[in-house]
């Protein structure tokens, strides 16, 4: 047994070696991807595959299915004994992973005296792996790009040339993909090398009693918070776009005591489009967003999992089953947070929020380019996040998932591609006590006098977010192009020199009635353009003259007043 104080040193000594790992990561990364967006994870996990720690940066749709592929998926079928100093395993099976073909997980044994002692593990996504591109079109997963079976990437510290030959020959950028898959084997071994450094300094043979308390602890508090709630059913369901035609979510989460599970009986079932859900990713999502809610202070690892159970029926738009298409599966995935947020404003209304935009906006383009090569790029944007009890939302930030947006430098610099405008989306926050976050407008055209294929994979264009006990929605998004026609918001076109597409993300929901927000709150919204005057009036009651900008007390009592009589 390691005393309190040493495994707290130590605990955050394996923070500080996740983080470098993830560091080595990124500044070693040949694309955007990774090294703006932040589209990866990293973590360490002990002689099992249970994740201890992970790094600061990542996704859910990552991390948490990297831990249980590692743990279910890489550790029983190459136990850490059977394998050698120097080699490295790799898959992106969307059903053992992270739910599509474009994320490699990299999983690298550690041995230390000898000994396989620890794993570390990385998951990134690749600007492409083949196939149709990202997007929502395709009818079965052999038409999304090139499935990698769990296999060696390196034997003995030498590359599977074999695999890397077969990579090269199956995806439009071979240098950036490849250059990636290489940044996350250094990111593996930077973790492992600082780790054998801790192991050393602390004479400790391996990280088993480390790894134990951690995840007992972790385990403990997470079933302390969840003996917090009444024991009872909580349920949720909205609608999503879907693709063809709306989907439904519907979730019940159950408290038992120091337990909760969670049924999404009664979700769609899986659609003949590109973005079907694994059951690992929906976990996922599942387990982030509860542990959000109840207890964000709890690390994110192994035993966190162990007091949360998520189901949901076998072929349904959650438990996909093979050859389901994936490739768009976070169009779907990220909105299990919403009705698990707002089936839980029963019982902790301080502890969640209103609904967002949810899932990313993701913009793939791919063509060739100024020199007639072929080029494949893809960019994440944000709209508004929802308001909570005591505080706005965020505006164009990404919820669940975290990603971050790729500045516009960054964008053009990576592709052949002008934004010819990029700003916050006015009046498009859900009004309330506290509004909604703002969604954005991005104008895009192509440069390079070739026509494009863009993907579009937006979500929120048919129904927009809900606010939450008396908020009203976000404004839902909008894709159209500059001769005024409208693509399909999940599907492939081609954008012609010239055209320009106008992308506009939707809002947030709001939080309480809006005409409970401070008329002070609404007076700096309309002078930081974030609503106009005619929403201030209309939405909140307030009157502000337009030439002093000053509120209108009188009038805005009246106003006020005026629902009540």
């Amino acid at each position: 047994m390691i005393d309190p104080i040493t495994l707290e040193v130590i605990w955050s000594r394996l923070i500080s070696v996740v983080d470098e790992q993830a560091a080595a990561l990124i500044h070693s990364s040949f694309t955007t991807v990774v090294r703006e967006a932040g589209d990866l994870s990293a973590g360490v996990f002990d002689r099992a595959g249970n994740m201890i720690a992970q790094s600061v940066t990542g996704t859910p749709g990552h991390i948490n299915t990297m831990a249980n592929c590692v743990r279910n998926y890489v550790a029983p079928n190459y136990p850490i004994d059977s394998l050698d100093p120097g080699d490295t395993l790799i898959t992106n099976d969307p059903w053992e992973a992270s739910g599509h073909l474009f994320d490699l997980t990299i999983v690298s044994p550690v041995f230390y005296r000898r000994r396989g002692v620890a794993w570390f593990a990385s998951t990134c996504h690749a600007v492409d792996i083949g196939g149709a591109t990202m997007g929502g079109d395709a009818r079965s997963l052999y038409e999304e790009g090139l499935a990698i079976p769990l296999m060696k990437l390196f034997r003995g510290g030498e590359v599977n040339q074999q695999l890397i030959d077969i990579i090269r020959a199956n995806v439009r950028v071979p240098d950036q993909v490849i250059g990636d898959i290489y940044a996350q084997e250094v990111g593996n071994q930077v973790g492992a090398r600082k780790l054998i450094e801790m192991l050393e300094e602390y004479n400790l043979p391996d990280i088993e009693a480390v790894s134990g308390q951690i995840l007992d602890r972790s385990e403990a508090a997470l079933r302390s918070a969840i003996r917090g709630l009444p024991d009872g059913v909580y349920g949720n369901t909205i609608s999503i776009d879907g693709f063809d035609e709306p989907l439904t979510i519907a979730c019940e989460i159950a408290v038992r005591g120091d337990m909760l599970s969670v049924d999404y009986a009664g979700s769609s079932s899986q659609v003949a489009r590109g973005i079907n859900v694994v059951l690992n990713y929906t976990h996922a999502y599942t387990t982030y967003t509860l542990m959000a809610a109840l207890a964000p202070g709890i690390p994110n690892n192994e035993g966190a999992f162990r007091p949360i159970e998520v189901r949901a029926p076998r072929g349904s738009i959650l438990n996909c089953t093979r050859p389901a298409p994936v490739s768009a599966r976070h169009l779907i995935g990220h909105f299990v947070s919403q009705p698990l947020l707002t089936a839980l404003s029963e019982v902790l209304p301080e502890q969640v929020i209103a609904n967002g935009s949810a899932g990313l906006w993701n913009t793939m383009m791919d063509g060739l380019d100024e020199n007639g090569r072929e080029f494949a790029y893809v960019f994440f944007s944000a709209g508004g996040m929802g308001a909570g009890h005591n505080r706005d939302g965020l505006s164009a930030t990404a919820f669940p998932s975290g990603i971050m947006g790729v500045p516009v430098e960054a964008i053009e610099t990576a592709a052949p591609l002008l934004m010819r405008r990029r700003e916050l989306r006015v009046d498009s926050g859900g009004a309330g006590r506290f509004r909604g976050g703002l969604g954005q407008v991005m104008e895009l055209e192509i440069i390079t006098g070739a026509p494009a294929n863009h993907s579009c994979m937006y979500d929120r264009t048919g129904n927009p977010a809900q606010g939450l006990l008396g908020g009203k929605s976000g404004a839902a998004g909008d894709v159209r192009l500059s001769d005024g026609s409208q693509p399909h918001p999940k599907s492939h076109y081609v954008l012609r020199p010239g055209q320009r597409v106008l992308l506009k993300l939707p809002g947030g929901g709001g939080y309480g009635e809006p005409f409970q927000r401070d008329p002070q709150r609404v007076l700096e919204d309309v002078k930081q353009g974030y609503i106009t005057l005619a929403a201030a009036k209309r939405d909140y009651g307030v009157v502000i003259d337009a030439d002093t900008m000053s509120i209108d007390a009188a009038a805005t009592a009246t106003l006020r007043e005026e629902p009540k009589k």
